[in-house]
Protein backbone atom coordinates (compact mmCIF):
# COMPACT_ATOMS: atom_id res chain seq x y z
CA UNK A 1 0.00 0.00 0.00
CA UNK A 2 1.30 3.26 -0.71
CA UNK A 3 0.58 6.22 1.14
CA UNK A 4 2.14 8.79 2.28
CA UNK A 5 3.41 8.41 6.28
CA UNK A 6 1.44 11.40 7.40
CA UNK A 7 -1.72 9.93 6.41
CA UNK A 8 -0.47 6.50 7.61
CA UNK A 9 0.29 7.70 11.12
CA UNK A 10 -3.99 9.40 11.13
CA UNK A 11 -4.99 6.12 10.16
CA UNK A 12 -2.74 4.31 13.11
CA UNK A 13 -3.90 7.23 15.49
CA UNK A 14 -7.55 6.93 14.39
CA UNK A 15 -7.46 3.67 14.65
CA UNK A 16 -5.81 3.12 18.24
CA UNK A 17 -8.70 6.01 19.66
CA UNK A 18 -11.45 3.87 18.50
CA UNK A 19 -9.74 0.80 20.23
CA UNK A 20 -9.09 2.92 23.25
CA UNK A 21 -12.29 5.35 23.65
CA UNK A 22 -15.12 2.29 22.91
CA UNK A 23 -14.56 -0.19 25.91
CA UNK A 24 -15.24 2.57 28.82
CA UNK A 25 -18.08 4.44 27.29
CA UNK A 26 -19.49 0.45 26.92
CA UNK A 27 -18.59 -0.16 30.30
CA UNK A 28 -20.78 2.90 31.61
CA UNK A 29 -23.76 1.87 29.56
CA UNK A 30 -23.50 -1.50 31.12
CA UNK A 31 -23.99 0.05 34.27
CA UNK A 32 -26.63 2.46 32.97
CA UNK A 33 -30.23 1.94 34.81
CA UNK A 34 -31.36 2.49 31.24
CA UNK A 35 -29.86 -0.84 30.15
CA UNK A 36 -32.05 -3.52 31.80
CA UNK A 37 -35.82 -3.65 32.46
CA UNK A 38 -37.10 -4.45 35.56
CA UNK A 39 -36.95 -8.21 34.95
CA UNK A 40 -33.10 -7.85 34.12
CA UNK A 41 -33.29 -8.55 30.81
CA UNK A 42 -31.38 -5.76 28.06
CA UNK A 43 -33.65 -3.25 26.48
CA UNK A 44 -33.26 -1.64 23.37
CA UNK A 45 -31.04 1.05 24.87
CA UNK A 46 -28.48 -1.69 25.19
CA UNK A 47 -28.68 -3.33 22.27
CA UNK A 48 -28.45 -0.20 20.10
CA UNK A 49 -25.19 0.37 21.89
CA UNK A 50 -23.74 -2.71 22.10
CA UNK A 51 -24.03 -2.58 18.29
CA UNK A 52 -23.03 1.34 18.32
CA UNK A 53 -20.02 0.25 20.72
CA UNK A 54 -18.81 -3.11 18.10
CA UNK A 55 -19.14 -0.96 15.11
CA UNK A 56 -17.10 1.62 15.82
CA UNK A 57 -14.30 -1.13 17.57
CA UNK A 58 -14.26 -3.52 14.23
CA UNK A 59 -13.85 -0.34 12.03
CA UNK A 60 -11.04 1.26 14.32
CA UNK A 61 -9.57 -2.44 14.11
CA UNK A 62 -9.61 -2.31 10.66
CA UNK A 63 -8.49 1.10 10.47
CA UNK A 64 -5.38 0.85 12.69
CA UNK A 65 -4.29 -2.50 10.31
CA UNK A 66 -4.48 -0.08 7.39
CA UNK A 67 -2.54 2.35 9.15
CA UNK A 68 0.21 -0.54 10.42
CA UNK A 69 0.62 -1.99 6.70
CA UNK A 70 1.01 1.51 5.11
CA UNK A 71 3.64 2.46 7.65
CA UNK A 72 5.30 -0.58 7.53
CA UNK A 73 4.71 -1.26 3.26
Amino acid sequence: MNLPTPLALVLLLSGVWSLVVWPPFLRRVLRDPRSRDDNGKGTRFLKVHIMLVSTSMILGAATAVIGVRALVA
